[in-house]
């Protein structure tokens, strides 16, 4: 029984960090004494320690206290036994690095699958579908593979944004950078807008917030999907 929220931000524009969120996540977290929290994207380079003060801060709004991964001696061990994970934001390819360094793909893969709870927010997002090859991120490291959780049987693009009118940049779109995708792979690809999430129940999946999705499938039109609806791919 997967329960999971796929949350394109952690922060959206004029609100602090998970304000946004706060209220599901009570809700969402209702069981749950101490969150494990997995800091391995460090945006903008923050250490392990900054980054889980930050999430313990946002959490301890909603009286739940939060460990980062990297305060146990044995990380495997430790997803194994967690209530809850988080995984934040920031760089996917560095994430997703530390997470075959540490060895616990499988295991957290193991623990959503068995229903405890689990949260991603950006990178954290990009982590749950089949790879990560659609982040934006740059590629400061090199991770063995590019082969995500599969939680769920399509791949997220985080932050996703639509062309804006009369802008002058003559650079690639989101839309571009995803039809270059499926030359190559089939997974489809969930564009998600900032301020929205997915909440996952086993095997139903909704989109939440206030904002369209939209849906890149192989040799189709993009689809809006509207929140509050099923995604199904």
């Amino acid at each position: 029984m997967k329960k999971m929220i796929i949350a394109s931000t952690s922060t959206i524009y004029g609100s602090k960090y998970l304000e946004y969120l706060l209220p599901t996540l009570a809700t969402f977290f209702k069981d749950v004494k101490t969150l494990l929290f997995i800091p391995y994207a460090r945006p903008g380079g923050i250490s392990y320690d900054a980054y889980t003060a930050i999430a313990q801060k946002a959490f301890k709004k909603i009286n739940i206290n939060v460990k980062g991964i990297h305060e146990f001696e044995n990380a495997n061990e430790t997803i194994l036994h967690a209530e809850g994970v988080f995984t934040g934001g920031g760089n996917t390819f560095e994430l997703v690095n530390q997470i075959y360094k540490n060895d616990i793909l499988n295991s957290l893969k193991q623990i959503v699958n068995n229903g405890i709870p689990y949260l991603g927010t950006s990178a954290g997002s990009n982590i749950c579908g089949v790879t990560m090859m659609n982040t934006n991120d740059m590629p400061i490291v090199y991770p063995p593979s590019f082969k995500t959780l599969g939680c769920i049987n399509f791949n997220i693009n985080a932050h996703y944004l639509d062309p804006i009118e009369g802008a002058t940049h003559m650079g690639e779109t989101r839309e571009t950078r995803i039809k270059e995708f499926h030359v190559f792979n089939e997974t489809p690809v969930l564009g998600l807008r900032e301020g929205s999430w997915l909440s996952v129940e086993n095997e139903t999946i909704t989109l939440e917030g206030k904002y369209t999705a939209r849906l890149f499938t192989p040799n189709k039109k993009p689809v809006e999907l509207e929140s509050g609806v099923a995604v199904v791919v």
